[in-house]
């Protein structure tokens, strides 16, 4: 992935969705554009203009804390925006994301017992670990029942974002589908903003790209998220409607892996269910 044209497209799209009304700024007359022109927006930032469109041509290499605070209050940027804007800077300064190297966890080898231990462990709802290219690397027993449209019998590593975009599936699995599209997008992207020379982001990019129209929508609008926590609704092909908390946590031990616990309210109806997809585990898998 370029930087300079991440930059670019990131801060033309966060401008083009910004209206005068929004900043206090009147409309004005002869106006061909529906977001902010360039020099609204240097105004905002306290910059001139030519030094505004330098940064929006990608060449942000350089910029002073103050200036991106400056730009990110100017656009109006949420906190998940804002974090990604500095990334894409240190990226462009050659600095490291973090104070250390990133280390590229492997999707392909089995998760380290006491890792695997802790999943397994979390028996009051799905727990699983996920890795930076959306890949579900391991689970509790009651997270492999609850993804099992997921994980499949096909032995391969399930892939999240495949599931997405690639398997029909998903639009049974997950009721709110679009919703979830655009929350995998904007996840992948604050990952990619964060580390561009990943080989195996780029070449899923380019897979999902490629085969779904839907991703390349949503991936070409440069929004970003992060997951932390809320509310999401599944329809499981065995116990039907699921409504989960869930919180995320990242595993600090293993650099791009985070670990996710979905819990029901107690004594709903979605807590009946998950005993009885827990039961349902148990008899599939010979577990007493």
């Amino acid at each position: 992935m370029n930087n300079k044209a991440e930059v670019r497209e990131f801060l033309m799209t966060r401008r083009a969705r910004l209206s005068p009304a929004d900043v206090g700024l009147p409309a004005g007359v002869n106006r061909r554009v529906s977001g902010l022109r360039r020099a609204e927006v240097a105004m905002l930032a306290d910059v001139s203009v030519e030094y505004y469109a330098k940064l929006e041509r990608g060449d942000i290499g350089g910029a002073s804390a103050g200036v991106l605070e400056s730009l990110a209050r100017a656009l109006m940027l949420d906190e998940t925006e804002r974090m990604h804007l500095l990334d894409l800077a240190r990226v462009a300064d050659g600095t490291p994301t973090s104070g250390r190297s990133r280390r590229r966890a492997s999707s392909q080898l089995p998760p380290r017992p006491g890792l695997q231990r802790t999943l397994d462990a979390i028996t009051g709802g799905p727990a699983f670990v996920r890795d930076r290219h959306q890949n579900l690397v391991a689970t509790n027993a009651l997270g492999a029942a609850f993804y099992s449209p997921v994980i499949g019998t096909g032995g391969r590593v399930p892939n999240l974002a495949r599931f997405q975009f690639l398997d029909p599936a998903s639009r049974d699995f997950y009721p709110d589908w679009e919703l979830f599209a655009q929350m995998c997008v904007g996840i992948m992207r604050v990952e990619a903003g964060r580390d561009p020379h990943d080989r195996a982001m780029q070449d899923l990019v380019g897979e999902l790209t490629t085969r779904s129209e839907t991703f390349a929508r949503l991936w070409s609008a440069h929004d970003v998220r992060t997951h932390g926590s809320g509310t999401k609704r599944f329809h499981h092909p065995v116990v039907g409607e699921l409504t989960l908390a869930y919180e995320e946590l990242s595993v600090t031990a293993e650099d791009g892996l985070a670990l996710l616990v979905y819990t029901a309210e107690p004594g709903s109806p979605t807590a009946e269910r998950l005993q009885m997809l827990a039961s349902w585990s148990a008899t599939t898998t010979g577990v007493s």
